[in-house]
């Protein structure tokens, strides 16, 4: 996870997806696969951009807009709360 950066850097532009639950996050669907997205990809509404394991099941985190994957907020295996904001998207 990059160190926080200070200043106007650290303002976040675009739509944020985030968490609609309490669980850990995972970037790809298995350790050691490719991951859902990354920095540049493009997504279409309805893409899984990420899973979050809450109470033993795993949830499909998917966009609700098209765009290109500006930035991920959160580390693999993280915990999320609800609203914590995912990944970002312009």
């Amino acid at each position: 996870m990059p160190a926080a950066k200070s200043g106007d850097e650290n303002k976040v532009s675009g739509h944020a997806l985030k968490s609609p639950m309490v669980g850990v996050l995972y970037l790809a669907p298995e350790p050691g696969a490719k991951p859902f997205v990354k920095v540049g990809a493009s997504v279409k509404a309805g893409d899984t951009v990420a899973l979050v394991e809450a109470m033993k099941t795993f949830n499909p985190i998917k966009s609700d807009i098209d765009g290109v994957v500006k930035e991920i907020l959160v580390a693999d295996g993280s915990a999320v709360e609800f609203d914590t904001p995912i990944v970002v998207i312009e």
